[in-house]
């Protein structure tokens, strides 16, 4: 390898850096271009898909290279940060012309996972989080902190309910967390890189975690009257958890975190909680079987236009309200933006032109933002009064106060408006960013330019009539400046005064004393135009971050307001209707739907159903029924409608009354985990043990077919076990749908109060049946699973078969001979056919081999030897 007394200074540079951050990818700033070296070039190629070459190519000691144009920097960067790794931009701090020997250079930023900015790396209606994990040994408590960089949105949870905890960590759309050092090896560790939702995780320093440092960083960000209102004191994890993060992003983004300026408790008693299980069982971001948004609940629900909306919309359906009035301050706005159709379809409309102003807002005070990012702000704000006259009609507190508090910033439009090029490019050191009539020192140089430029075309001409030369013309490259261009066909008519300055294969370039004297004052003028821009971008650009708190409120509002329209044009366009929600007891429903898969196409439409369900005589409902008859459908829309309703959403019904709910658990379908070296009977019981240990009374459970992994009889004893347990008072008693093919289970409703039985009517047809998809009362004691099986193409004769094989096993487990039923066939054969029983006495045996006789075969005088054989056996028995 290449000695370090070899390497050019710029190379030592390189190596000086990259030895401060060995952990990332250095995107390294040379001229035009991020150029990557050694194993970084090898690595960055690879996953860039770029040309790989080096430094010193073919000689001893080449360094391997690879380069991007800075240009396009978020394109490249967006690749490298989905596959998880981290970069460092060194940009150069000086111009290098005006340096002397090696240009300075610094890493002004660090890019990871949970630190992206830009919009090529982020899901526009989705959060990306940087999450901190701190663990209190002595007192039990876990704390969390969660930073969304791109929004400045920061909240704390503190909890010693580890599943809780867990299932918080897993259920947020974390992209990066960080631990100390010393949990590396832990179980906790372990448990979390197997989540379903992976992300980075990394590990630092105990002294990242160390209390009064913590203390120190927070106070530095947020004001003694908002951490006095949110009464930290106590709250040693989650304070450790929040100094860590705050610590890493000031080594990371250095100063420009203005946007981070208010810190929100998480608290699990104001939400109804659903754990990682059941948003997957219940399909609420991505379906089951595909992992795709189309199909899962929110999908259905999502009739937002802007990106704060639908990240503001999918944090309403992760976290569900508890309290019945916050849930009916909702419900009202709703109520009232479904029934305005024009009024809402203007909101839509005004809506739809904005711009992602929260994340702009982030981008401007991380300094990031172009002129582009500035524009789109300014054309978002333009659009607030139209929204403001629209709100001034209606009357609801949400809407109102959104309306009263959301602040249209003209100053701030105004600014930009006057400042900003209509049409700026996308860097800042090329010029073109600031409007003519701005700055008085800005316009005199664009005269200059002007002027020198019209100067260099009045030359042209003159030159032309002074050497007779028609095709003599003035050119510029950035290698000579301007120049003088003459075919060589006219070379013998150049005037003396022209120096040779290039020699090409048609023409020659020269240059004289009047066109020297026009470049230096052009080109002078030009550098000190763009200078004099980017000077003011920045300096505008500033000015607008000092207002972040004032974009952040309204971002927020209209954030709110997107995500009530959309659940009232969800409301207006599928005929939900308005919840009555309170702290009772009951969830009765008539005529429920399932709000996703009555969606689907279905040849005989969607059929609704009704449930009533409290804690007393009805907390435990059994519903038994064919396959595909709809039981899954059923209990999911019934937790559908629950979650949509404490959301403060209208939902799939004729009318609903919801009892609160604290927590919704599910064990629906049975699926495999490998990647967690877990059988589908495993997973079953996991999700099980996890709701007998956490379910309250308050709680809404919901399962689907438990015990079906292991064998019938296996299967159906935990079963019942289960539905005990959580039947009663004494242990759980809380409100239960429960879905099985287990027709035994019905009986539970005889010797338990509080079990009712409902079924899925089926119409038999002959030997056909026909799903009706309602709920009725009482228990089916069949499970229709031939009839499933001829549905399903099934050929014939094992159906026959099957059938067969049913009646001998519903009329006992043996026949007389001691013979077991299962295998004997209506030919009167025996499969698998076995000796005769040493059990069994003369009657039997007389029994048995009159069935096999075959009649069609034996002759009169063989029936009367026979019957004599019988009568003399039974007479001596």
């Amino acid at each position: 390898m290449t000695g370090v007394m070899d390497l050019t200074p710029a190379m030592r540079q390189y190596l000086e850096i990259k030895e401060r951050h060995p952990d990332c990818i250095l995107f390294f700033r040379m001229g035009d271009f991020y150029e990557m070296f050694f194993d970084d070039a090898v690595v960055a190629s690879q996953v860039l898909e770029i040309t790989l070459t080096s430094r010193n190519k073919g000689k001893e000691g080449s360094i391997p290279l690879c380069g991007i144009p800075y240009h396009a920097v978020s394109t490249y960067l967006a690749k490298l940060i989905d596959r998880g790794f981290k970069v460092a931009i060194c940009e150069q701090m000086e111009d290098p012309r005006l340096a002397k020997g090696v240009v300075k250079r610094e890493v002004t930023r660090i890019v990871t996972p949970g630190l992206v900015v830009q919009d090529d790396n982020l899901q526009a209606k989705q959060n990306n989080f940087l999450a901190a994990l701190n663990l209190d040994s002595a007192k039990g408590l876990f704390g969390l902190a969660f930073l969304d960089i791109s929004t400045g949105e920061f909240h704390l949870l503190e909890s010693s309910d580890k599943p809780f905890f867990f299932a918080e960590i897993n259920g947020l759309d974390i992209r990066e967390l960080m631990v100390e050092e010393s949990l590396q090896d832990s179980a906790i560790i372990k448990a979390l890189s197997r989540s379903e939702n992976p992300f980075r995780i990394d590990y630092f320093p105990p002294s990242y975690f160390e209390l009064q440092s913590a203390w120190e960083k927070i106070r530095v960000f947020f004001t003694d009257d908002h951490l006095k209102q949110l009464g930290l004191e106590s709250h040693h994890a989650a304070v450790c958890a929040a100094g860590a993060i705050l610590r890493y992003v000031e080594e990371t983004q250095k100063d420009r975190l203005g946007h981070i300026n208010r810190l929100q408790w998480h608290g699990k008693d104001r939400y109804l909680i659903l754990d990682e299980s059941a948003k997957r069982n219940l399909e609420l971001f991505v379906t089951i079987n595909e992992n795709k948004k189309t199909g899962s609940l929110f999908s259905v629900i999502d009739e937002t236009v802007t990106a704060m909306g639908g990240r503001r919309l999918r944090w309403w359906l992760h976290y569900p309200l508890r309290i019945p009035e916050e849930i009916k301050e909702r419900l009202a706005a709703v109520s009232e933006l479904k029934e305005q159709h024009l009024n809402r379809e203007a909101l839509r409309k005004s809506l739809a032109q904005l711009y992602d102003i929260e994340r702009l807002g982030s981008r401007i005070v991380m300094g990031v933002a172009n002129g582009r990012d500035l524009r789109a702000l300014q054309a978002s704000l333009e659009k607030l009064p139209d929204i403001l006259s629209v709100l001034a009609c209606f009357e609801a507190g949400l809407i109102c106060s959104n309306g009263n508090v959301m602040d249209a910033m003209p100053d701030i439009c105004a600014l930009i408006e006057k400042a900003i090029a209509i049409d700026p490019p996308m860097t800042l050191h090329e010029g073109g960013l600031i409007r003519e009539g701005f700055d008085a020192q800005l316009d005199q140089l664009l005269a200059i330019t002007r002027d020198g430029k019209r100067g260099i075309a009045a030359l042209e001409e003159k030159e032309r009539r002074r050497s007779g030369i028609q095709s003599l013309r003035v050119g510029y490259n950035s290698v000579f400046g301007y120049y003088i261009e003459v075919t060589k066909a006219n070379a013998d008519r150049v005037p003396d005064d022209y120096v040779r300055k290039q020699t090409l294969v048609n023409a020659e370039r020269y240059i004289n004393q009047e066109l020297k004297e026009y470049e230096g004052l052009v080109l002078h003028a030009e550098d000190q135009k763009k200078e004099r821009e980017y000077d003011l971008f920045i300096e505008l650009r500033d000015r607008i971050a000092k207002e972040i708190q004032r974009i952040q409120r309204t971002a927020s509002r209209i954030a709110d307001l997107d995500a009530l329209v959309s659940l009232a044009e969800v409301a207006a366009k599928y005929d939900y209707c308005c919840p009555f929600v309170d702290e009772e007891d009951i969830i009765e429903i008539k005529d429920g739907r399932h709000p996703v898969v009555e969606r689907m196409p279905l040849p005989d439409g969607f059929v609704p159903n009704d449930i009533f369900i409290d804690l007393d005589k009805n907390r435990f409902l059994i519903i038994t029924g064919p396959n595909m008859a709809g039981k899954s459908t059923y209990i999911r829309q019934i937790a559908h409608i629950v979650l949509l309703a404490q959301m403060g959403s209208f939902v799939p019904a004729v009318r609903a009354r919801i009892g609160i709910v604290d927590r919704i658990f599910t064990r629906i379908g049975a699926n495999d985990n490998l990647s967690r070296g877990q059988s589908t009977f495993m997973v079953e019981m996991n999700e099980v043990a996890d709701i007998l240990k956490n379910a309250t009374a308050r709680s809404l459970i919901v399962l689907d077919e438990v015990g079906r992994g292991t064998s019938t009889f296996d299967g159906l004893s935990i079963a019942w076990a289960v539905a005990e347990y959580i039947h009663d008072n004494d242990r759980l008693g809380a409100r239960t749908l429960f879905a099985t093919h287990y027709h035994q289970l019905t009986e539970l409703a005889v010797t338990k109060e509080g079990v009712k039985n409902l079924n899925i009517a089926v119409k038999e047809w002959g030997s056909q049946i026909i799903f009706l998809r309602k709920i009725v009362a009482g228990g089916s004691n069949r499970s229709y699973g031939i009839h499933v099986a001829r549905i399903a193409g099934i050929p014939n004769e094992v159906i026959l078969r099957a059938q067969e094989i049913l009646i001998n096993m519903e009329k006992g487990e043996f026949d007389e001979a001691g013979m077991p039923k299962i295998a004997r066939s209506k030919k009167g054969t025996v499969r698998n056919k076995k000796q005769l029983s040493l059990f069994m006495d003369d009657e039997d045996i007389v029994l048995q081999e009159l069935r096999d006789i075959d009649i069609l075969n034996l002759t009169p005088i063989d029936a009367l030897n026979r019957i004599g054989h019988w009568k003399n056996k039974l007479n001596h028995s």
